[in-house]
């Protein structure tokens, strides 16, 4: 039961929005209900940049 304490703690933390980042998109859900996807470190090549996805280091990204 531990376990999942900390599991539950973690994901709260980790899909919780950072404020002040890169307008509207700042967790997973909303970045893939706009039908972009997230990718650690830089965007692919033909896709831009829109948001975050929970962390500065995951970037949410949207072929234009």
């Amino acid at each position: 039961m531990k376990v999942l304490y900390l599991l539950f703690s973690f994901l709260f933390i980790f899909l919780m929005p950072l404020p002040g980042v890169f307008g509207d998109i700042r967790n997973p859900v909303t970045c893939l209900r706009s039908g972009a996807i997230c990718h650690p470190g830089f965007c692919p090549k033909r896709y831009k940049h829109i948001g975050i996805c929970g962390v500065s280091a995951i970037k949410c990204c949207k072929k234009p």
